[in-house]
């Protein structure tokens, strides 16, 4: 997915596949919704997302809705926050380095 949010070209093909989640419910189902947190090559984060017509990524198209695909910028806190809550410490840990124990 290539898309200018902007002025800045978010590219999926270039940039580097931080991790990825999905909401466990799989893509004939309504409300299946996935997403993968992508790294660009100028440091850049970004979220891509998609789901089914009763997901986040739901879209509407007058009385109907169908499912959908969004790209979102995020800051370095963003990303680092949903890393936080949908990936592996150890996936976390490859991108933000090593955390801190309590």
């Amino acid at each position: 997915m290539k898309k200018v949010i902007n002025g800045r070209v978010y590219n999926t093909e270039t940039s580097k596949r931080v991790g990825s989640w999905n909401n466990g419910i799989y893509g004939n189902d309504f409300r299946s919704c996935e997403e993968s947190l992508y790294k660009s090559t100028k440091g850049t984060y970004f979220l891509v997302g998609e789901g089914g017509p009763m997901s986040k990524y739901s879209v509407t198209h007058g009385n109907e809705t169908s499912g959908g695909r969004e790209l979102i910028p995020m800051t370095a806190a963003e990303a680092q926050e949903w890393a936080e809550v949908h990936l592996t410490i150890n996936k976390y840990e490859a991108e933000f380095g090593e955390q801190e124990e309590a």
